[in-house]
């Protein structure tokens, strides 16, 4: 079985991902039997079973009983999805700082994921980058890289599900320093977003409380900003709706009043559909603007802005984390806890746009610009502050 998946790549990553969207622990218990035949196939380090038997001892929840002061560095690997890092790294991040306060917090992995916390001057940066779109063996070649990065004195090493470590399979270090947040099937059957099951387990292992998804993007602090829009999909085709959604979207929320800020994304697909629906929306020039830039400098501009609205990506966690109304067009989740795992948190007001038929173009769409007005119309919280130490804005959430 090993060796017909490890000759369609495609097809691996593609079923790794539906195990993991599943949340459930029969799907992991699959993934761990599957892919630890492949990984020791591919690398011919370890036995498939001695890779087993290792994940189900450092799945278990351990708490840390060393003294804080003798950890020279806590390293914190990467979930390499910038909503994830968000969602799930910045908990990680912050119990490393409040419960290590003399180590070095070093978070390892790609410059996007760095630049969403270059702001804070405790976060150090290990360049490490994992090509999501590559094949098995230079995926698991960063994980072998780790290995090497991760042999540092009086270090541990935390890890909250990493693409890096293949979801906690391929071994890095020593399992004495190793703290792994198994984030598939914690909170079992619950229905708990992923930011608190993160909070939970870091609670858990570092005895740090009262943690929420925070970012520190550096630079300038941006103008205010009406309804900053992005139309990403992090390479998930089935987030989005088909057309003329984004064109009647826009249209829609340019007749509430306020100024458009529309995200260009990464380039390629996803600038063309935003120009295109742009295009086609026919909208004032001085009432719509175009942002070309990377994801952090976004989150600066959704830190000004009025509104947030998206599909489910790393937008509405970042909007979230800011304090700033955030609607959610939520399509294309294959089950109910993945849904409940990544609605967004953070203290401002949130409506999540729920997407049962794709094709209900006008339904949603008329969903949405409700949505938008209720947000809308909530009572002003102050602007977001963008800090070292995170970002915050006060206001009730929107049931």
């Amino acid at each position: 079985m090993a060796s017909t998946c490890r000759r369609d790549e495609t097809g691996l990553f593609a079923r790794v991902e539906a195990l993991a969207d599943r949340f459930q622990a029969e799907a992991v218990e699959e993934y761990v039997r599957w892919f630890s035949g492949i990984i020791a196939e591919e690398l011919g380090l370890w036995r498939a079973d001695e890779l087993e038997a290792r994940y189900r001892r450092v799945r278990r929840p351990r708490p840390f009983a060393g003294d804080p002061s003798r950890v020279v560095t806590v390293f914190v690997l990467s979930r390499v999805t910038l909503g994830a890092e968000i969602a799930v790294t910045s908990l990680a991040l912050e119990a490393a700082r409040r419960r290590f306060p003399s180590s070095r917090i070093v978070l390892v992995g790609g410059g996007k994921s760095r630049d969403l916390f270059a702001a804070d001057p405790r976060i150090e940066h290990a360049p490490l980058d994992y090509e999501r779109r590559a094949g098995l063996s230079r995926r698991l070649a960063a994980g072998l890289e780790l290995r090497g990065r991760l042999a540092e004195p009086d270090s541990i090493v935390v890890d909250p599900d990493s693409r890096l470590t293949q979801l906690g399979l391929l071994p890095v270090c020593e399992e004495e320093r190793y703290y792994f947040f198994e984030s598939r099937s914690w909170g079992g059957q619950s229905h708990s977003a992923i930011s608190r099951l993160t909070a939970e387990w870091l609670e858990t292992a570092f005895g740090v409380a009262g943690l929420h998804p925070w970012i520190a993007p550096a630079g300038p602090r941006a103008a205010p900003c009406g309804i900053a829009v992005s139309f990403g999909v992090g390479e998930n085709p089935a987030k989005r709706l088909p057309d003329p959604f984004e064109r009647e979207l826009l249209r829609g929320l340019a007749a509430l009043g306020l100024p458009l800020l529309v995200d260009t994304g990464p380039g390629g697909e996803e600038a063309e559909r935003v120009r295109r629906a742009l295009a086609q929306a026919r909208l004032p020039s001085e009432q719509v603007a175009l942002f070309e830039g990377t994801f952090a400098q976004f989150a600066l501009q959704i830190a000004a802005a009025r509104l947030y609205v998206g599909y489910d990506s790393a937008g509405q966690h970042a909007a979230a984390a800011l304090g700033v109304p955030c609607l959610t067009v939520f399509a294309g989740f294959p089950n109910e806890r993945f849904f409940a795992r990544w609605q967004p948190s953070g203290p401002g007001p949130k409506i999540t746009v729920r997407v049962e038929d794709p094709a209900d173009v006008e339904g949603v769409l008329a969903r949405a610009l409700e949505a938008a007005r209720r947000l809308l119309a909530a009572p002003p919280a102050g602007d977001a502050q963008v800090s070292s130490t995170g970002t915050t804005r006060t206001n009730s959430p929107i049931t």
